[in-house]
């Protein structure tokens, strides 16, 4: 059994062999070839310059009980289909709506999930020269272009999202540094927008448009030095997080437009973003190989983990996979009744996971087990899962390292339950405890082990996290690139040679150089709350690294029966949850299409 299994796994020379499953604690997940998008002649794309390939989903509560739709790009092409999942294979050969951009390439888009319906929806696209386009992809009708002379900005559109709630606002971040919200009533004007000083702060600024008239956008932000590479709100839709190339994560209240906290990455830009299904977590990736989890709470970094070879470039939590009472299953998919009304698409959240989430925080008195998965991607073709658990958020329960700190309790030993490795995940066991010795100091350098969880508090000594916030919120000067620069310049152009990322132009780089050489300090960063040294936080080991892809992947999605994900060749593959594969299997045996790529 063990034998197969390893065999399964891929184990000694079958290491770089591409996966088709891959084992959790929870079960067997399984590449459904037959669920696999892309371009109708299955013919890789050349994606060398390109333009990351982005997938968007939605729900249109179709009356046959098929309303999924999925949207996704590829080069010069954008492509929406009815997605079928884990029930039926893809049919290629009918998109809803496929359209081919001349002098500029789609670079995202998103759904707004509010307006949904089977007869209309309302999809924003970015593009490369800087315009945003609003389409219906059911009716196959443009309704409007913003930006579209690029006097608002010419620069890459980097990221695109729906206001939570709005079905007339939406965000768009461009590799100048710039954040826009627009409303899709009004016009963008003939004339270059001029702007008044809203509101400034540490390394931003927010700007109104002035004018006699309501026009876009409504707001500029300047966020950090060089490109703003991702944003995200927060499931309750009132912080938002940027991920910018000078290496920040800036968290926003949206409404005040206030700074809440900040974050800097280990060295080098961070590309990804994303927060935890109750938002007291937000997790970061990027040109460090690391993701980082930063607690919203308390404004600081809790965790890092390392498996990644490479950039990591999209991070997201699993609202599926999320478990919070002692005892229970890792697979939370719950019963049909806790998602019968929840989309289960984008980014949007799994309520019953949410409320159960915050029931857990208003139980403190006893202690209840809390886990919540993560997964990424990166340019290294490799699939991480991750799981956050009890000994990382609530490091004074198990034993830690004798100092002077008034929440640590003296324990001998670390209560049942809080930090057991777990079988079943080939080797690579998630979290564990290591309060065995509680006397050792830490080596200089962690090994690429699992956690720990005694060192998450090292640089909370003698402080309190009130502390800490103050310091991360309140830094005086912002680095960008930290940490030998000239070796990470060097670093960065061989990421650039080997992998063609597109997401520095040559102008932002150049921009991004002079930055490092006036104000970068890494002693003024490290070993502070704003990037702990990597010996002061616990190091995460992935729970699977798997090697699923030819070319580097740039799309990671969990869904309730099965998990997206997709590289720059433009397939999107769909990987079943333990126990779902039959779904596809008995019905589509018989009668499956001849299009497996090999």
């Amino acid at each position: 059994m063990l034998i197969s299994k390893m065999a399964a796994e891929g184990g000694g020379k079958e290491m770089n062999e591409i996966k088709s499953q891959f084992t959790t604690r929870e079960g067997v997940y399984k590449l459904l070839t037959h669920s696999e998008y892309s371009r109708p002649n299955r013919v890789p794309f050349n994606s060398q310059g390109s333009n990351p390939v982005k997938v968007s989903f939605v729900n249109v509560n179709d009356q046959s009980g098929n309303g999924d739709r999925v949207c996704f790009n590829v080069g010069r092409e954008l492509y929406f289909y009815i997605y079928k999942g884990v029930r039926k294979a893809a049919d290629l050969s009918k998109p809803i709506d496929k359209r081919i951009y001349k002098g500029t390439q789609p670079t995202c888009h998103d759904f707004n999930h509010l307006t949904a319906t089977a007869e209309s929806v309302s999809l924003l696209v970015g593009f490369s020269a800087g315009q945003v386009q609003l389409i219906d992809p059911i009716k196959k009708e443009t309704s409007k272009l913003f930006n579209e002379e690029r006097l608002i900005d010419k620069s890459r559109v980097t990221c695109v999202k729906w206001v939570p709630g709005s079905e007339s606002l939406f965000l768009v971040a461009h590799s100048s540094g710039n954040m826009y919200l627009y409303n899709v009533e009004h016009t963008c004007g003939t004339t270059a927008p001029h702007y008044q000083l809203l509101k400034q702060g540490e390394n931003y600024t927010v700007h109104t448009c002035k004018s006699k008239s309501t026009r876009n956008p409504l707001l500029k932000w300047t966020v950090g030095e060089g490109a703003l590479n991702e944003f995200a709100f927060s499931p309750d839709g009132k912080f938002l997080a940027c991920a910018s190339q000078d290496g920040f994560l800036r968290v926003f209240n949206f409404d005040s437009v206030e700074l809440h906290g900040t974050m800097k990455s280990y060295f080098g830009g961070l590309l990804c973003v994303c927060w935890s299904p109750d938002g007291k977590y937000i997790v970061t990736g990027g040109e460090d190989d690391l993701v980082t989890v930063w607690s919203f709470l308390d404004c600081r970094v809790i965790a890092r983990g390392h498996g990644h070879k490479s950039w990591v470039s999209v991070v997201a939590f699993d609202p599926y996979t999320t478990s919070v009472e002692e005892g229970d299953p890792m697979e939370f998919s719950g019963s049909d009744e806790d998602f019968q009304d929840q989309i289960h698409f984008g980014r949007d959240r799994a309520n019953s996971t949410q409320s159960r989430l915050s029931k857990r925080n208003s139980t403190d008195s006893r202690p209840v087990s809390v886990t919540y998965r993560f997964g990424s991607v990166g340019q290294d073709t490799q699939l991480c899962l991750w799981d956050l658990t009890e000994d990382i958020l609530f490091p004074h329960l198990p034993l830690s390292r004798t100092r002077t700190h008034t929440n640590v309790m003296n324990a001998t030993s670390p209560p049942a339950g809080s930090g057991s490795t777990n079988p079943g995940s080939n080797g690579n066991n998630s979290i564990s405890s290591s309060g065995s010795t509680p006397g050792n100091s830490l080596p200089p350098q962690l090994p690429r082990s699992n956690s720990l969880p005694h060192s998450a508090a090292a640089n909370a000594n003698s402080k309190s996290s009130v502390v800490d916030s103050a310091i991360a919120s309140g830094v005086s000067k912002f680095a960008t690139l930290s940490l030998h620069d000239r070796k990470e310049r060097h670093h960065e152009k061989d990421h650039k040679r080997n992998h063609s990322m597109g997401h520095i132009t040559s102008k932002s780089s150049d921009k991004l150089n002079l930055v490092t050489k006036t104000k970068t300090d890494p002693a003024k960063t490290l070993g502070t709350p704003l990037c702990p040294r990597m010996e002061d936080v616990p190091l995460l080991e992935p729970l699977i690294c798997k090697k699923i892809a030819h070319e580097r992947l740039a799309v990671l999605i969990f869904l309730e029966d099965c998990i997206v994900t997709a590289c720059q060749e433009g397939f999107i593959c769909t990987w079943a949850r333990p126990g779902k594969v039959g779904l596809l299997s008995s019905q589509n045996q018989a009668n499956s299409p001849s299009g497996t790529v090999v």
